[in-house]
């Protein structure tokens, strides 16, 4: 049997330069990771043998231990310049996946190839920790989390733009990168557009404008860094929504303390607020103002089919049993709507608002066929109450309805108005209110007998605090202003 022994040439290459006794060389190949010779051998038997001398296991050894310690000391740089981030980034520990050629987050492991990871630090030191930081803040933004409700193209495109902004914004030395002044750049421009850029807000600026791919592929060229393919099915994601808001709810308290000094962090903070806030199914808040009561609609879980197809045995066509041609179903038959007509709330973002709240409410299975809907709109007084008895009068107002007021905002004289129209008898089982609003005026001190929501414009952290007994419910300008376009439309 022969051996054949390369000659070393190069870190990582090697070459053959001794021909074979009993053969001959046909084949000679070298890459950075090794080198094979092959020849053939008629030696033994006649037969052709194939054999291939290599270092191959050694250097394999030597690639993952480079490229765990790039990524050690690139981790090593995150925390020393966020210690905010610590327990989130202990969250994620990296693992190599081979032929994914990039890298990729499931919410438990940061997956890396170790050639790419290799090769990327060793064209740009910094390009690793900007990829490692670039997926953990997806994980606190809850990107992945909204994958199945939104079309992909637009939402990846936006989320990589988001939590590059973030690091472009926070100008951090450890995180440069060559082209970051034309990133900066265009993220300016979209900026213009958009206002803060959120993923949120950027996705749907993007839903608004439809980019084509070629537009797509220009962002993605200078924002993508990840690999999206775990976000596919949330809901198989290693660690779950619920324990990711915990990690994001800790941050967003600890960015204050730890990030004076460490670079402007605007935009990490709004779109922390924009993870982190409170989001209700408009829907389910309708539960709360639901009320029992009794139409005409068959009731097929008291029917009894025995009898009745008993008696259709026996007598031919006359069954037994009539079922029962009410029964108790919820419903929302009575509650207010108040507008804060001040100058800080516009025409049509109120209209918007009336848009949004009458396309839910205006369903059959939402609305019983007479209610008792008051639209009380005020400012620093009560300007105007129109009453809504049926789904006709919620359309006529939608569509001749005028605001008025424009003044100073004051929430109470809506709750002492609702309290006299409770007195007088006008309800009589009166659930709820809601009230749009900017949120800057005085609050009642007393609690009412009857549930509360203030629904506001965006969200604003200097916005007074809501009392105890309400709810806040935040929505989004550009949400409302697509209301109103597609009812004017």
């Amino acid at each position: 049997m022969v051996l054949l022994l390369p000659e070393r040439k190069g870190f990582g290459n090697f070459i053959c330069t001794k021909r074979i006794k009993s053969g001959k060389i046909v084949k000679a190949q070298e890459n950075g990771v090794r080198a094979a010779v092959w020849f053939w051998n008629f030696a033994a038997y006649g037969k052709i043998f194939w054999y291939c001398a290599m270092e191959y296991e050694n250097q394999k050894e030597k690639t993952a231990y480079l490229a765990k310690e790039v990524l050690r000391l690139s981790r090593d740089s995150i925390i020393m310049n966020m210690r905010f981030l610590d327990v989130a980034l202990s969250r994620i520990q990296p693992a190599s996946k081979s032929g994914l050629n990039g890298v990729a987050t499931d919410g438990q492991n940061f997956w890396y190839d170790e050639v790419f990871v290799l090769r990327r630090y060793k064209r740009e030191p910094a390009y690793i920790a900007r990829c490692c930081l670039h997926s953990l803040l997806h994980l606190v933004f809850y990107h992945p989390f909204r994958y199945g409700e939104v079309e992909g193209k637009y939402w990846d495109a936006a989320a990589d733009i988001a939590v590059e902004n973030v690091m472009l914004e926070m100008n951090l030395n450890f995180l440069k990168l060559g082209r970051d002044t034309e990133r900066k750049a265009k993220a300016a421009a979209l900026k213009e557009k958009c206002g803060a850029l959120t993923a949120e807000k950027i996705y749907r600026h993007f839903l608004k404008t439809e980019p084509d791919e070629e537009e797509l592929s220009e962002w993605r060229l200078l924002f993508h860094r990840d690999e999206h393919s775990y976000w596919t099915v949330p809901e198989q994601m290693e660690i779950s929504l619920a324990q990711w808001k915990k990690i994001s709810e800790r941050i967003k308290t600890d960015l204050k303390t730890f990030s004076s000094g460490k670079g402007n962090s605007d935009s990490l903070e709004k779109n922390l607020a924009e993870a982190t806030k409170d989001r209700y199914d408009y829907g389910e808040i309708l539960r709360r103002f639901m009320v029992t009561g009794e139409e005409i609609h068959p009731n097929d879980e008291e029917f009894d089919y025995i009898y009745y197809t008993y008696g259709l045995d026996y007598y031919g066509n006359m069954p037994l049993v009539e079922p029962l041609e009410y029964k108790d179903i919820k419903k929302v038959k009575e509650f207010v709507i108040a507008i804060d007509t001040s100058a800080s709330c516009r025409g049509k973002i109120v209209r918007g608002f009336l848009n949004k709240t009458y396309s839910i409410m205006k369903g059959a299975e939402n609305f019983f066929s007479k209610v008792n809907v008051h639209i009380v709109q005020c400012d620093n007084e009560v300007q105007s109450d129109v009453k809504i008895t049926c789904d006709a009068d919620f359309e006529e107002f939608i569509r001749k309805g005028k605001l008025t007021g424009f003044g100073a905002t004051d929430f109470r004289p809506v709750f002492s108005y609702v309290d006299e129209l409770i007195e007088e008898g006008s309800f009589e089982n009166l659930k709820g209110l809601i009230y749009f609003t900017d949120g800057y005026g005085v609050y009642p001190e007393r609690m009412p007998a009857y549930d509360v929501i203030f629904a506001f414009l965006n969200e604003d952290e200097r916005r007074p605090p809501v009392p105890h007994w309400a709810l806040p419910l935040v929505l989004e300008e550009e949400e409302l202003e697509s209301e109103e376009t597609g009812k004017t439309g």
